[in-house]
C-alpha cells in the first residue's frame, strides 16, 4: 500500500478545502471503499474523514424527510418516520447486505457505491472504467449480471445500491456542497450511465461532497421488492421500488425505478405512463409489466432478465397496489 495522508475533518470547511485538491476521498463508514482500496482498484492519496461532521440527523418535517449523508442505514431504516412515510426506503435498507455493514454504512456511501462487477473489482481484467481503451471483459464474458438498460460496448456494469433505487422512485432530491457553495439535484440526475461515461458515475465535480438527501412525502405508500440468488447479503438480480398514488380508485401518479437491470437505477418510464389515470387493478399492472424491459439490450448470458423484470414489476404493483 503506497502513502497516505489522513484527515479527520473537524469542521464542513475543512473537509470542503482538503477534498477540493486532486486525490482526496471522503469517508464515513468506509464499507464500499476499504474493500477497493485492500483490492488495489481504489487508491487515494488524501484521506478525508466527515464521520464526525453533524450531518447524521435524520428529521421528519412537514413536507418530507431530510436524510443526512453520514446517518447510519440501520438508525434509518428503524426510525418510525421513515417506516411510515415511505416504508420503500426502510425495505431497501432492509435488503441490504448485512446488520454489521448496515451499522456502519451511511447514505452518502450507499448513495456512492461502485458497482460489483467482478471484472472490475479483480483489477486484472480489461475494464473501461479502470484503464479507458482497454475494453470491458463483461461484454463477451461471463455476464449474467450486468445491466440490460444503460450499457454499451466499453461498459455494462450495474449499479449496485438498494437505497438509491427506492430513493429515485420517490422523487428524492440530494444537496451538494463544495467551496463554489450549494447545489441541488433531484438523486435521478446524479448519475452518469456506464455506456456513456464509465470513468464518470456521478456528475459530482472535483471537492463535492453529498449532504443531504430530501425526500418528499406523497399520497400513497411506496414498497421495494429485490429479487436475488440467495436470502441475504447478496446483491440485486432485479430490484423494483414502487410508488402509488391512488384516489377514487385510479392512479393518480405512479413511480417505479428498477436496480440490478442498468448501469444506474433505471426508470421505468412507460409502466409509470400506463399507470398514470388507470384504475387500479390487475390488468393495469400486467400491462404496465408488459412495458417495464422497453428498450432493453439483453447480453449473451442475462436475457432471462427481462422476463424476471416484467414479473417482479407486475408483483411489486400488486402488492403496492393493495396497501395504498
Amino acid at each position: 500500500m503506497r502513502a497516505f495522508d489522513y484527515l479527520r475533518a473537524q469542521t464542513e470547511g475543512e473537509a470542503l478545502a482538503a477534498a477540493a485538491q486532486d486525490g482526496g476521498a471522503f469517508i464515513a463508514g468506509g464499507t464500499d471503499l476499504m474493500p477497493l482500496w485492500k483490492a488495489g482498484v481504489a487508491a487515494p492519496d488524501r484521506m478525508i474523514d466527515i464521520g464526525r461532521l453533524p450531518l447524521a440527523e435524520v428529521t421528519a418535517g412537514d413536507g418530507g424527510l431530510m436524510l443526512g449523508a453520514t446517518a447510519r442505514l440501520a438508525d434509518i431504516a428503524d426510525h418510525l418516520e421513515v417506516r411510515r412515510r415511505h416504508p420503500a426506503v426502510a425495505q431497501a435498507i432492509e435488503a441490504s447486505a448485512s446488520g454489521q455493514v448496515r451499522n456502519m454504512a451511511t447514505v452518502g456511501g450507499a448513495l456512492l457505491q461502485r458497482t460489483r462487477c467482478a471484472y472490475f473489482r479483480s483489477g486484472i481484467t480489461p475494464c473501461e472504467k479502470l484503464e479507458p481503451g482497454s475494453g470491458c471483459a463483461a461484454v463477451a464474458g461471463e455476464n449474467r449480471l450486468h445491466a440490460i438498460f444503460g450499457g454499451g460496448p466499453s461498459c455494462v456494469a450495474t449499479h449496485a445500491s438498494d437505497l438509491a433505487v427506492a430513493l429515485v422512485a420517490l422523487d428524492a432530491q440530494v444537496r451538494l456542497r463544495s467551496l463554489a457553495g450549494e447545489r441541488v439535484l433531484p438523486l435521478e440526475a446524479l448519475y452518469l450511465p456506464a455506456g456513456e461515461s464509465p470513468t464518470r458515475e456521478t456528475v459530482l465535480e472535483q471537492g463535492e461532497m453529498i449532504v443531504v438527501v430530501d425526500v418528499p412525502d406523497a399520497p400513497g405508500r411506496s414498497l421495494y421488492l429485490k429479487v436475488r440468488d440467495r436470502a441475504s447479503f447478496e446483491f440485486a438480480v432485479v430490484s423494483v421500488a414502487v410508488a402509488l398514488e391512488v384516489t377514487n380508485g385510479r392512479i393518480v401518479r405512479a413511480r417505479i425505478a428498477a436496480g440490478g437491470v442498468g448501469t444506474i437505477p433505471w426508470r421505468l418510464s412507460a409502466s409509470e405512463a400506463a399507470l398514470t389515470g388507470a384504475e387500479v387493478g390487475e390488468p393495469a399492472y400486467r400491462n404496465a409489466a408488459a412495458l417495464a424491459a422497453d428498450g432493453a439490450q439483453p447480453l449473451t448470458h442475462n436475457g432471462f432478465k427481462i422476463e424476471l423484470l416484467k414479473r417482479t414489476v407486475f408483483r411489486a404493483l400488486v402488492q403496492a397496489g393493495d396497501q395504498a
